[in-house]
């Protein structure tokens, strides 16, 4: 490995000590599905979002509530002495990528077959503060 590669290796882990996030990886919902609840929830308020993501109807919304609660745990497990309320979190960042595709077959008339596409998607859910709580 390159010398630069070491050192941007080395940044971002010191990005990521930060944060607080979390990945969801292989959610077998179709990325485009995943995003229309995604989209709902970018830039809102941990509290609101929650509320929007317990009572949409869309199963999508259930995952994300998960791994928003993740996010949360991760932040906690950061920031020991902090309180969630003081530190006014938010979702700074969510965004879903497309995963694996399971390729399947399914008989169509006259011999033919027709491929279905079973799509999976990850996620990821980044956390932000409002009011900058530092550990002193």
């Amino acid at each position: 490995m390159g010398v630069r590669k070491k050192l941007r290796a080395e940044q971002i882990k010191e990005e990521r000590k930060n944060k607080a996030f979390a990945k969801l990886n292989g959610c077998p919902t179709s990325p485009r599905k995943m995003r229309l609840v995604a989209d709902l929830v970018r830039g809102v308020e941990v509290e609101k979002a929650l509320a929007i993501l317990k009572f949409s109807p869309k199963e999508a919304a259930r995952n994300l509530e998960k791994l928003t609660l993740s996010a949360i745990a991760n932040w906690q497990a950061k920031n020991e002495d902090a309180s969630i309320e003081d530190a006014g979190l938010f979702i700074k960042e969510i965004y879903v990528d497309s995963a694996s595709v399971l390729k399947r077959l399914r008989p169509a008339p006259q011999g033919r077959a027709h491929r279905i596409r079973k799509r999976s998607n990850h996620v990821t859910l980044v956390l932000g503060e409002k009011n900058n709580v530092s550990n002193s």
